[in-house]
């Protein structure tokens, strides 16, 4: 698996939307411990309310990485950041980028990275090889968070789940796989980047055997209703094995994103098909919750529709930026 260097200093180019700067964000709201401070280029205004510090500075601190925490549209790097870069490798931090552009196609980047002996870390372009899934059996529990569609609370819900477990004491890992959950928790494997046939095997790699009473919170991706997506949500759920699963889904997609012509069937349909899939390598997964992304609805609204879905799935239901997940937790202990 990929391994970062912690403390990080926060990179946010010269970002002026907030929404270009998401992974940033979400690294100072889920590893607090682990950032120390923000730095950017001259022109950018994006601030996250930070200690801004420069590489020499964060370096002397203990940092250990630059994380670029900005995602530009298109995933590319802007050339008029490498002074920026090169900069942080002189003082001794690895360079960490989840954007498609490889930092090591910049040759000035990968002097700067020999000369100083530092790392440049494509998040999304490890190189690492993963065998095929076995299929076997581990010891150890896991919960996977799976989706209607994309981006809609899969990784911050199981970031919420892994930190109350930890709260009652229960030992619990997030296992990240995606560029941002990587960067939070310091280690994971980029899914989205494995060759189909390695899925599964890369999914048993992340989370392997362990204690009977550790929990492995599996970040999810994706989503098997995706047209374009699906096979990396399959190889995830095969190859994770999970005990439990908990569905996420936001109620103003009525449809795929970008792809109005897919339609998200009713909640109890998609359970159905993560568990019929889920059981080709555990026979008793079950599906003990569901995650909603209610940004979209009022305190009245949002209330109504939980209770409306309790009822209907007989399932716990809540938004784990709005509410506790305690109910989440309780029904994952009772079922598994």
């Amino acid at each position: 698996m990929i391994t970062l260097c912690k403390t990080y200093l926060l990179y946010l180019g010269d970002a002026v939307l907030k929404s270009d700067c998401k992974t940033a964000f979400g690294l100072r709201d889920w590893c607090t411990d682990a950032v120390l401070a923000e730095w950017s280029h001259p022109n950018g205004t994006v601030s996250l309310g930070l200690p801004r510090l420069s590489p020499q500075e964060a370096h002397a601190r203990g940092a250990g990485s630059l994380i670029v925490g900005v995602a530009p549209t298109g995933g590319q790097l802007p050339r008029h950041w490498l002074a920026d870069l090169e900069n942080a490798l002189h003082a001794g931090l690895d360079v960490v980028s989840g954007m498609h552009t490889r930092l090591s196609s910049f040759p000035s980047l990968v002097a700067a990275a020999a000369f100083s002996g530092t790392r440049l870390i494509d998040v999304r372009h490890t190189g690492l090889q993963y065998p095929v899934a076995t299929g076997a059996r581990r010891t150890g529990r896991r919960v996977l968070t799976v989706g209607t569609d994309c981006a809609l609370g899969k990784k911050y819900t199981a970031l919420a789940l892994t930190r109350a477990l930890h709260a009652r004491g229960i030992t619990a890992t997030f296992r990240a796989t995606g560029q941002t959950g990587i960067m939070i928790a310091g280690t994971g494997i980029p899914m989205d980047a494995i060759v189909a046939d390695f899925i599964a095997g890369a999914a048993e790699a992340l989370s392997p055997a362990n204690t009977h009473d550790h929990w492995d919170v599996i970040e999810g991706q994706g989503s098997l209703l995706h047209p374009a997506y699906a096979a990396v949500t399959l190889g995830l759920l095969h190859g994770s094995q999970p005990d439990a699963i908990i569905l996420c889904h936001d109620p103003e997609r009525l449809t795929i994103e970008e792809y109005p012509d897919h339609p998200i069937p009713p909640l109890n349909t998609v359970i159905d098909l993560y568990l019929a899939n889920g059981r080709i390598t555990n026979s008793n997964v079950r599906c003990t919750g569901i995650s909603i992304n209610s940004s979209s609805l009022s305190e009245p609204a949002w209330h109504a529709y939980r209770t409306q879905l309790e009822d209907q799935l007989q399932l716990p239901v809540c938004d784990p930026l709005r509410d506790t997940v305690t109910p989440l937790v309780d029904a994952l202990m009772t079922a598994c």
